[in-house]
């Protein structure tokens, strides 16, 4: 049997084959394991198909020092965490728009612009990275300052700027009339 640390470095060394095992090893326990968390079958295997592309797009900088199959539920459960974050501020910021919604004495064609305008914001937010995402939603709806965003994500402030920008920049794209 093939220790782990073989396994990972074949893998850092560009082995296909061995990551091809790998993914047929792993992958149905592991979407099994994602949709105990997420609840929706093909949600679960986009996070873990996102999982072993991010995973053989930088195997070069693969460094898993406790047991494999752990690194990999580890992974898995925290990309799960951070995709139900992700919705939940989706969902929190769906609630507030309909609340102050019903609030303001808005013609019905300002309400439907609106409902659409809150469709696009949604669809451009579920496009863009995760992480992007979710920084932009942390900044403008939970009003958070880069500096406070760059400390609760353990990133620098560059890497806060740089998500943002490229977040306004789709925002842009998407929305110009």
């Amino acid at each position: 049997m093939i220790r782990d640390t073989e396994i990972t470095g074949r893998i850092r060394n560009g082995d296909v084959g061995q990551f091809e095992s790998l993914f047929r090893s792993s992958y149905v326990s592991l979407v099994r394991y994602a949709k105990t968390l997420i609840k929706d079958h093909d949600t679960a295997e986009e996070i873990v198909q996102d999982l072993f592309f991010r995973l053989w797009q930088d195997r070069e900088k693969l460094n898993i020092e406790s047991s494999l199959n752990g690194y990999l539920f580890r992974s898995v459960h925290n990309r799960c965490l951070h995709y139900i974050e992700h919705n939940r501020v989706i969902e929190r910021h769906a609630e507030e728009m309909s609340y102050s919604q019903s609030e303001s004495q808005e013609s019905p064609s300002d309400i439907l612009n609106y409902k659409e305008l809150q469709e696009k914001v949604a669809r451009i937010l579920e496009r863009l990275p995760e992480r992007c995402g979710k920084i932009f939603a942390m900044s403008r709806f939970e009003g958070l300052k880069y500096s406070e965003i760059a400390e609760k994500l353990s990133v620098s402030i560059k890497t806060v700027e740089a998500n943002m920008g490229r977040a306004l920049k789709e925002f842009r794209k998407e929305l110009t009339i």
